[in-house]
């Protein structure tokens, strides 16, 4: 059902190989083991989770500039939507940031086939590594405004309505729909 419903939801969006797909379900398939003793997400519907989850993180993945990046998924959590953006760009070199040491568990076992992925269990402040770009989805803006322009000149953030405030250092272009529901949104903001 997953691989269907995650076909059907990126048609016209997202072109995904037979692989992909299946390193996709795989993932969702230890999500939901592991989301019964560590909390990682309290999505349990899977149409939810194609959406909420995979779809908006492949949506992100698919507007990346083209061409190897170095990618930081601020406060990964259960690995959105960095690991989804990894298996769509294997070009690229994501490092999944997790300061919850269980989770940071759960991301080391769920990326363990991907060698473009890297898992740091530690708050993005302490992190010392240059990014080309940084993306985050579940993170409050009070919270990255203090490591988003140290760490990157780019970032992609998956939101809610509130656009990020000036304080943060970037200069944001309009904010894309996206195409599952409504009230959610990509920025794309670049440093000043």
């Amino acid at each position: 059902m997953f691989a269907e419903l995650l076909t059907e939801r990126l048609s016209g969006i997202v072109q995904l190989a037979a692989g992909q797909v299946s390193a996709l379900h795989a993932h969702y398939e230890m999500l939901l083991r592991w989301n019964r003793t560590v909390n990682l997400t309290s999505i349990s519907r899977v149409e939810e989770s194609v959406e909420r989850h995979y779809c908006e993180s492949l949506f992100l993945a698919a507007r990346l500039p083209a061409g190897p990046l170095r990618i930081a998924d601020i406060g990964s959590g259960a690995g959105f939507p960095g690991l989804p953006i990894a298996v769509y760009r294997p070009d690229c070199r994501v490092v999944l940031i997790e300061s919850h040491r269980r989770k940071a568990v759960f991301l080391r076992e769920a990326s363990r086939t991907l060698p473009n992925v890297k898992v740091l269990a530690e708050r993005a402040e302490r992190v010392n590594e240059g990014f080309d770009w940084v993306v985050s989805r579940a993170v409050s803006y009070r919270d990255l405004k203090p490591i988003l322009k140290e760490m990157a000149a780019n970032a992609d953030l998956l939101t809610g309505a509130e656009p990020p405030p000036e304080e943060l250092g970037f200069a944001w272009g309009p904010p894309v729909a996206l195409p599952w529901g409504s009230h959610r949104f990509l920025r794309t903001g670049h440093r000043r």
